[in-house]
């Protein structure tokens, strides 16, 4: 192993806190060399595994910290837990952190700050569901194009060049999608873009031709004020365009396969059903797979009579389409 090696090896495991940041290559590969990590599992299938080999029990102790990066100045007080794992591609890490949900691109080897970018929402971001730095950020590349997507505390699917931290203008608009356009409580009543309670803390998934997924959360649905919570979805958007391609509806609606599980038509009255969790995709068979949660109330099913398709449930979709192919509850 070479110094250069060792000391991008020590870097990423500083910043990761994890010494397996190194792992595998592209987000479609399963295992690549080259120490790195272009999906936050590691690939699409969500293997968690790093063929790297150079740590091990027997030199664990003699690793010395090569470089720090703080991110205390990246929002209006310091982050009191950091959940992100940290891509790396080409020599550079990606990742987010601090209240704002900053994004920012360090130097593997020396942790110097590349660029940073942040989306201030006030408001908005104030009455997520979920906040701060989140899980960390997406890449994607046709080998020519290098793309950072992340998702705001406010629910924004936001896209970034990989080289400069500069917003896509020819994705969505402005480089922006607001992913609050869409998402409704009760008899499909919009929510409000503002204060409307849905967000995301993982990362979306995108394959390796162009689909992003971007799944949902919520408040917790264990008292009456939120038993009629935002209903849950998964989308899929054109990573070029940030085109919408795509809605599964994880409460059924009428018409929809699964709706007559929510009897006496509960499903109007209740809310949450998100896939919160990471997304996982095999390319080869062109599926999906979603990690579905509870509806709301949390502990109280009186109020939806029926199985609750697609609660608690792991559903596969066809990726391209968002049509269902089988679930299992």
């Amino acid at each position: 192993m070479t110094p250069k090696a060792q000391r991008l090896v020590a870097a990423a495991a500083v910043c990761a806190a994890a010494a397996w940041i190194g792992g595998i290559g592209r987000a479609q590969q399963p295992a690549a060399a080259g120490g790195e990590w272009r999906s936050y599992a590691g690939d699409l299938r969500n293997h968690h595994y790093s063929p790297l080999d150079q740590i091990n029990a027997a030199n664990f102790n003699a690793l010395e910290i090569a470089w720090r990066f703080k991110t205390d100045f990246l929002g209006p007080r310091p982050e009191f837990k950091l959940e992100g794992t940290p891509l790396m591609a080409n020599g550079t890490l990606y990742t987010t952190g601090g209240t704002r949900r900053a994004v920012v691109a360090l130097d593997a080897a020396t942790g110097e700050l590349k660029w940073m970018h942040a989306e201030h929402e006030a408001a908005r971001a104030a009455a997520a569901p979920r906040q701060l730095s989140g899980r960390g950020v997406a890449y994607w590349t046709d080998g020519r194009d290098e793309r950072i997507l992340y998702i705001t505390t406010g629910y924004r699917l936001v896209a970034l060049d990989a080289r400069s931290g500069a917003r896509i203008p020819s994705f969505g608009d402005d480089g922006i999608v607001d992913l609050k356009v869409g998402a409704v409580f009760g008899r499909e009543q919009p929510i409000d873009l503002v204060t409307g309670e849905i967000g995301v803390h993982s990362t979306a998934a995108i394959t390796r031709d162009g689909v992003v997924m971007v799944g949902s959360a919520f408040l917790e649905g264990g008292t009456p004020k939120t038993h009629n919570n935002t209903k849950g979805l998964v989308r899929g958007f054109d990573v070029r365009t940030g085109r919408r391609l795509w809605t599964f509806n994880t409460i059924p609606r009428p018409g929809e396969f699964g709706n007559d599980t929510w009897e006496k038509e509960s499903w109007a009255v209740n809310g949450n059903v998100g896939v919160w969790n990471q997304i996982a995709a095999d390319e080869e068979l062109g599926l999906a797979y979603l990690p579905v949660e509870t509806p709301s109330s949390d502990f109280y099913g009186g109020l939806r009579p029926g199985n609750n398709l697609f609660a608690e449930s792991i559903v596969a979709i066809d990726y391209k389409t968002g049509v269902r192919k089988w679930h299992y509850q």
